[in-house]
C-alpha cells in the first residue's frame, strides 16, 4: 500500500513537476551563482577595490566573519589559498587584538548590525588597518567605516543560504588587489557557474544532471559528506548546513580518516551487516537506513583518495569534473568542452561543487512536492 507521503512526492525527472513543487523559487536562487559572481567582478572593473591597492603585501588578510556562509567562504579560501599566496589568511569570528595598520581586514555577513561586525570595524579603523566590508553597507557597520574602507555589497537579492559563492568571489576579488602576483578570472568562474546551473537545471534528465543525482544518492540513506583536507571539509560543512536548512534532510560532515573507520567497524550496513532474504517489512517491521558516504574531492586530491578507497562500498566520489558528455547549447558534446569544467583551478572547483551541492538540496527538498 502507497503511503500518502510517498504518493505525494515528485519524480526527479518530471521538470514540470518539479518547477511546480518550487513554490519559494528556490532553484532560481540556487541558479545565480555565477549572477553574483559577474556582480563582484563588475564592481572590481568599477574600481571599487582600488583603495586598498598596494605595492606590497599586507602582514596578514584577516577575515572576519560570523557562523555562516560568510564564515564558510573564508574557511575555504585560507584553506585552498593560505599557503600559497603571499600573506596568511586568518578567519576570525571577532578582530584580533593585533591587527593594525599592515592588515587588510575583511568584514563578511549579512547583517550590517551584527555586533562583532561593528566593533571588529571600530577596532580595525582605530589601529588602521586596510578594511573590505562584504556586507551590507548600511547602519551601525556605515557608521563605524565611513570614509575609511571599501564595500562590496551584495547587489543581487539572494538568501544567505545561496550566499556562499559571492562572499568567495568577493574573497577572491580582494585577494587578487591586495596581494601582487595572484591574479583571479572572475568572469570566467561566472560563466563556468552559468554552466552548472545549467547542467543541473530541472528540466534535465536524472543521468544527465549531477545535482539530481546527488540527490538521488541520499534518498532513503543516513548520508555522510566527507572532505580529505581542510578545503573540502569546509565545502562539506556547509552542504550539510544548506542540506539541513534547504533540503530538510540531516547530513552529517566528517574527514575522510574518521569516516573509513566507521565503515570498517559496521557503520552504513543495515543491522551491522547484510540484510536477509527472509525479512519480511510488514512482520518485522522496516530495516534501519542504510549509510552512504559521498567524498568532496578536488582534482588535486582525488588520486590519493581513490587509492584510500579501495575496497570500501557505497562510497561515492565526487569531483567537479564528474559531469556527463552531453550536448551544450551550441551542440558541442565533446569532454573538456565548454560544458565541462575541464582543468579548473581549486578555488573554481570548490565553487562548482558548492553550486551542485545546492542545487542537491533544492531537489531533495522539491521531491517531496
Amino acid at each position: 500500500m502507497t503511503s500518502p507521503a510517498s504518493a505525494a512526492e515528485v519524480d526527479l525527472d518530471d521538470g514540470e513537476g518539479l518547477l511546480a513543487a518550487d513554490r519559494h523559487g528556490l532553484l532560481r536562487a540556487a541558479s545565480m551563482a555565477g549572477a553574483q559572481v559577474r556582480a563582484t567582478a563588475a564592481a572590481l572593473t568599477e574600481g571599487d577595490l582600488d583603495a586598498v591597492r598596494s605595492d606590497s603585501p599586507p602582514r596578514t588578510v584577516v577575515w572576519v566573519a560570523g557562523p555562516g556562509t560568510a564564515e564558510a567562504a573564508g574557511m575555504m579560501l585560507a584553506a585552498i589559498l593560505g599557503g600559497s599566496v603571499g600573506a596568511p589568511i586568518v578567519v576570525a569570528a571577532e578582530a584580533p587584538p593585533w591587527i593594525g595598520a599592515l592588515d587588510v581586514v575583511v568584514l563578511a555577513g549579512d547583517d550590517p548590525a551584527r555586533p562583532e561586525l561593528v566593533t571588529a570595524a571600530a577596532t580595525a579603523v582605530r589601529r588602521g588597518a586596510r578594511i573590505v566590508v562584504v556586507a551590507p553597507y548600511e547602519g551601525p557597520l556605515r557608521d563605524a567605516t565611513a570614509g575609511r574602507s571599501v564595500s562590496i555589497p551584495p547587489r543581487l537579492p539572494v538568501p544567505d543560504d545561496f550566499a556562499l559563492v559571492r562572499y568567495f568571489a568577493a574573497g577572491l576579488a580582494v585577494l587578487h588587489v591586495v596581494l601582487p602576483g595572484f591574479s583571479v578570472d572572475l568572469p570566467a568562474i561566472a560563466d563556468a557557474l552559468d554552466e552548472e546551473a545549467f547542467r543541473n537545471s530541472a528540466g534535465r534528465e536524472l543521468f544527465t544532471n549531477p545535482a539530481k543525482v546527488l540527490a538521488e544518492r541520499m534518498r532513503d540513506h543516513d548520508v555522510v559528506l566527507a572532505g580529505d583536507s581542510a578545503a573540502t571539509i569546509s565545502l562539506a560543512r556547509h552542504a550539510c548546513t544548506v542540506m539541513l536548512r534547504v533540503g530538510h534532510q540531516v547530513v552529517a560532515p566528517a574527514g575522510l580518516s574518521d569516516t573509513l573507520v566507521a565503515i570498517g567497524t559496521g557503520w552504513g550496513r543495515a543491522g551491522g551487516g547484510e540484510a536477509s532474504i527472509f525479512h519480511d517489512e510488514e512482520l518485522d517491521g522496516p530495516l534501519p537506513q542504510q549509510g552512504r558516504t559521498v567524498v568532496l574531492t578536488t582534482d588535486a586530491e582525488r588520486h590519493n583518495v581513490s587509492a584510500r578507497l579501495r575496497g570500501f562500498d557505497d562510497v561515492y566520489v565526487v569531483n567537479a569534473n564528474d559531469v556527463p558528455d552531453v550536448a551544450a547549447p551550441g551542440g558541442n558534446s565533446e569532454p573538456g568542452s565548454a560544458t565541462t569544467p575541464g582543468s579548473a583551478r581549486p578555488e573554481q572547483q570548490l565553487a562548482l561543487l558548492a553550486v551542485r551541492l545546492e542545487m542537491a538540496a533544492v531537489y531533495r527538498r522539491l521531491v517531496r512536492g
